[in-house]
């Protein structure tokens, strides 16, 4: 990208002042939803059906996903640059049906900030009635690294946000230790665990609609241990739904921006003291962008599905400062400051680019959530049942998964689902690709190289809560659809053994890949790291899906 590619919000003859979101062209809603499409926007999606009709086999509804991204950052973090309007505006123009603004948790943002920010978010959605946007926060988890918390709009969504803020935020409470042995690691991590259930009540209870949680970028320093996400995910799974399969910042490493080291992602750390010491020094890169959690068949991801549990996995810009951009950040008025304002002065532009690892919100990354209405608890509830694929640089247009037995005449489940079958059953994976169709925001037309199925026998609950690896998870199919356009479906057989399994879909635009972490016989053609500031991230993307569950009768 040149800066006579930048977005028009980017242009530097443009103040703040003069953005308008309604203005911007966006991408049309239901993107590869097909004939679902008309009937989704009608309000006739079939509904899901009721959870005691369901036996053998299975019959979720007809989707339609909203693109989204769970992490961005505004003028409200202390570390950030860019006004609501501008943020608004690039997710409108990118594709973006919902967002989430997760400011960086300090005492001037607990103080100031989180109500300011609330007003401006509440002129946003007046201003944007298509985009669903969502208030959050980073929390600073006590003894780890970050989270994403946010709400369903409500009378007291700031008030849950800045309750929490001031009572859960390790960062506020001195609560950072976490070197195994330490003296206040016990406790800290038990405070993390408390603040789950905390949210966890305040949904049962009525006092928000709902409210989600994901950890962001847990590999990037190697402090969030596998014990820990353990510990989180079981103190209210309802609430604590996944992790970030790929961080943002994939800007970090595009040649000549940030260094001779940059890496896509900021993944450019040692583990340090507070590390867990399991980690292997590999674990601390991106592989194709991805989290080595997610990106190593038969790793920590794969580990805490074949317990039998749904963990998702997403993506997000995780927007600080963009790639190329020309603004800078304002400057203070005499005596002002963070601490007392809660907020960053509004950008000015210049006619220099600035330094930056972010992309836009929707720009590079992009996580698809399966609704069946389009609304702010619709999305929400796609999340938490783990209807979700993501992908890089506008790899593809659309997916849809299903699975099924081949007895059954019904559409089968689909991602984050449960099938249940009987032992030796013969089962098909219906994997429907809608190719892109235009070219991304680099100019260039992706073009969608493999698919791969990933299957890992499920075990139960782990003795050792800091396991890191699936014996059995591994490669079983690869499907070469390099020069498919359109809209196509794979058929992938499976058969049914005696005990439950889950599978997974991934797949690239086939430019750079290897032996995967754990071997070639477990992963042939996987992802793999980029030379130190080497990483164009336009080059190199994969798509990820969550995983589909089966259940073996008797097992």
């Amino acid at each position: 990208m040149t800066e006579q590619q930048l977005p028009t919000w980017a242009d530097p003859s443009v103040s703040p002042a003069d953005l308008d979101p309604q203005g911007v062209s966006r991408r049309g809603l239901l993107r590869g939803a097909g004939l679902f499409g008309a009937a989704f926007a009608l309000g006739t999606a079939t509904p899901a059906l009721a959870a005691g009709t369901r036996r053998l086999g299975g019959d979720d509804p007809r989707l339609a996903y909203l693109v989204g991204d769970h992490h961005v950052h505004s003028v409200y973090s202390h570390d950030a640059k860019y006004t609501f309007s501008q943020l608004a505006a690039a997710g409108a123009e990118y594709g973006l049906d919902w967002m989430v603004f997760t400011e960086h948790s300090n005492f001037g943002h607990a103080r100031f900030g989180a109500a300011l920010e609330h007003r401006e978010i509440l002129r946003a959605r007046a201003e944007n009635p298509r985009q669903l946007i969502f208030q959050g926060l980073e929390w600073y988890i006590p003894a780890a690294e970050h989270c994403t918390v946010f709400t369903a709009p409500g009378r007291h969504e700031v008030d849950l946000l800045t309750r929490f803020e001031s009572a859960y935020d390790g960062k506020l409470l001195g609560y950072t230790e976490g070197a195994p042995g330490a003296a206040d690691t016990a406790r800290n991590e038990a405070h993390a665990v408390k603040a789950v259930k905390w949210l966890a009540e305040q949904r049962r209870t009525g006092y928000v609609d709902d409210v989600l949680v994901l950890a962001n970028h847990p590999l990037r320093l190697g402090i969030d241990s596998p014990h820990e996400m353990r510990n989180w995910r079981d103190a209210a799974p309802e609430i604590m739904i996944g992790m970030e399969g790929a961080p943002g910042a994939q800007g970090a490493a595009i040649p000549g921006r940030r260094g001779a080291t940059s890496m896509r992602g900021e993944y450019e750390n040692k583990p340090s003291a507070q590390s867990w010491p399991g980690y292997p020094a590999e674990a601390y890169l991106t592989y194709g962008g991805f989290d080595w959690a997610t990106a190593t068949v038969g790793g920590l991801w794969d580990s805490m599905l074949a317990e039998g549990r749904l963990f998702s996995i997403t993506t997000n810009s995780d927007a600080h400062r963009i790639v190329f951009d020309t603004w800078r950040n304002g400057d203070w008025p005499a005596g002002q400051d963070f601490d007392n304002t809660g907020k960053l002065p509004d950008p000015v532009n210049t006619t220099t680019p600035q330094p930056g690892s972010d992309f836009w919100p929707g720009q590079f990354s992009r996580t698809h959530v399966g609704v069946t209405r389009y609304g702010y608890r619709a999305v929400m509830a796609g999340l938490r049942a783990g209807r979700v694929w993501l992908d890089h640089g506008h790899l593809l247009d659309g997916l849809d998964v299903r699975l099924k037995r081949d007895c059954d005449h019904g559409r089968g489940v689909t991602l984050g689902g449960r099938l249940r079958v009987r032992k030796g059953e013969k089962l098909t994976l219906s994997v429907t690709v809608t190719t892109a169709s235009r070219p991304n925001p680099q100019g260039i037309l992706p073009e969608l190289a493999h698919v791969d199925v990933i299957r890992g026998s499920v075990r139960g609950p782990v003795t050792d809560r800091d396991a890191w690896q699936a014996p059995d998870t591994k490669v079983v199919s690869t499907t070469d659809v390099s020069g498919r356009k359109g809209t196509y479906t794979l058929r992938i057989p499976l058969t049914a053994g005696d005990k439950p399994f889950y599978v997974r879909l991934r797949g690239s635009d086939g430019n750079r890949h290897g032996a995967g972490y754990l071997g070639a016989s477990v992963d042939p053609h996987g992802p793999i790291p980029h030379a130190p500031g080497d990483g164009d991230p336009w080059t190199d993307t994969w798509f990820y899906s969550n995983p589909v569950f089966v259940d073996v009768a008797g097992a």
